[in-house]
């Protein structure tokens, strides 16, 4: 019995292993398991999470200020009156919910010497700021007496008021160019818009004196009053001779005749310059228009190379072509206007050389290249070069006492055409020959 009894008891000890670990576990004395004990859910705090601790002052000066974007703490209930609860173990008062506050506001965050020592710093720092900035007023002062700059300051006065109705004008100019852009008020029989040729007068201006740099001669050999015919060469695909010669006449002759440019259909719709050589003055080539003009005792300019002076290739340039059927030598012979040549040097070179056709065959010397319309670049055309111009008008062609009647004699309709362009011819190449330079 004694050697069982010997070899019991570690068994029961084992049994009593067993069941400590059961109780661990959980298990109820029924066989069933409880559930583990939860432990807290850790807060939104990264201090309770383990994070590392911050220095006391500045968690003396974190527990003491509230960020401004956050809400405002729930006010704690106040503790009941009476005496503070005591401990039953120890006989010791209980901390209230209102003690730990109330210890963290009467801490400072100047009591860390650290912190102090940091705003002391920065004091130092602010009335060296001060001082430098005191001394660098005081300099500028003296800076100003000895340079005399007050002076300066009333030159500086007269000249901006000198300077400001240059700037208003030249302002004024632009605001007139961007109106340029309105849709037309009214317009003649012919098309031109008054308000928009007005308008376009300074940017004409710039283009004939600065730009171009005309020069105009005889232009007293326009006869003053009476319908007149002024017969001009023609060149480039931009038509800006047209232009170029009304404004002369508008502002160089002596009574500042009105000439109104005739244009042919293709010169007409042309994008952008079609549109605004009409509204400028420009009229559409017809019989009918230039009776018009001429029965009221108005001035024309014909161009009569037309379209086919513009294809011309640039090595044939200052050569006139065929004259056509003399039409103007008919309109000047029935309203019996006089004739007058006018010469312009200049505006070939006005059209960059690649936006007609034969500039590549002129430039690498092969004369086959000149008929191939495909090596020229019309965009070109629309940029002005800054040549250098001349305009010099003729004496009135002689008809010979030829009356309306002759307008119907071809013969008689092509002599007087034909001479007209045999002195356009003469008088173009006099002033080529006369010329210095192209550009300069």
């Amino acid at each position: 019995m004694a050697g069982k009894g010997r070899r019991s008891a570690p068994r029961a000890a084992s049994r009593a292993k067993r069941g400590d670990r059961a109780a661990g576990r959980g298990n109820a004395p029924g066989g069933r398991r409880t559930p583990p004990e939860r432990r807290p859910a850790l807060g939104n705090d990264p201090f309770t999470r383990g994070a590392a601790p911050r220095s006391p002052a500045l968690a003396a000066v974190a527990a003491s200020t509230v960020p401004i974007a956050a809400p405002l703490p729930t006010p704690l209930p106040t503790p009941p009156p009476g005496p503070a609860p005591t401990s039953a173990a120890t006989g010791s008062e209980v901390a209230t919910p209102l003690a730990a506050p109330a210890r963290r506001a009467r801490a400072s965050p100047l009591a860390d010497p650290r912190v102090r020592a940091t705003v002391a710093r920065l004091d130092e720092v602010e009335k060296k700021v001060e001082t430098a900035l005191g001394s660098v007023e005081s300099r500028i002062e003296e800076l100003v007496a000895r340079t005399g700059a007050i002076q300066a300051k009333d030159e500086l006065r007269e000249a901006i008021a000198r300077l400001l109705p240059r700037i208003k004008g030249a302002l004024s100019a632009a605001g007139e160019l961007l109106m340029l852009a309105e849709p037309p008020e009214r317009l003649d029989r012919h098309g031109m818009d008054p308000r928009f040729a007005e308008r376009a007068q300074p940017l004409l201006e710039l283009l004939y004196s600065t730009w171009w740099r005309t020069d105009v001669r005889a232009a007293e050999k326009v006869p003053a009053s009476g319908p007149v015919v002024v017969v001009a060469n023609h060149a480039g695909v931009v038509p800006w001779d047209a232009l170029v010669l009304r404004h002369a006449l508008r502002r160089d002759h002596p009574s500042h005749r009105d000439l109104r440019p005739l244009l042919d259909d293709r010169e007409c719709a042309l994008p952008l310059f079609g549109g605004a050589a009409i509204r400028l003055g420009a009229v559409r080539a017809t019989p009918e228009s230039a009776e018009r003009i001429l029965g009221e005792g108005g001035a024309i300019g014909v161009f009569p190379e037309g379209s086919a002076g513009a294809r011309k290739p640039w090595r044939e340039r200052y050569r006139l072509v065929h004259f056509g059927r003399g039409g103007f030598v008919k309109v000047a012979l029935r309203a019996g206007a006089a004739i007058v040549p006018c010469a312009i040097v200049g505006s070939e070179e006005a059209s960059p050389a690649i936006s007609r056709s034969g500039w590549l065959a002129d430039l690498v010397g092969v004369p086959v290249l000149s008929s191939s319309p495909a090596l020229r670049f019309l965009p070109a055309a629309l940029v002005p070069l800054p040549s250098r111009w001349s305009l010099r008008f003729g004496d009135p062609v002689d008809l010979g006492g030829r009356g309306p009647a002759a307008a119907d004699d071809p013969a008689a309709v092509n002599e007087v055409a034909g001479r007209v362009r045999e002195t356009l011819q003469a008088m173009v190449d006099e002033d080529l020959a006369a010329r210095g330079s192209v550009y300069l």
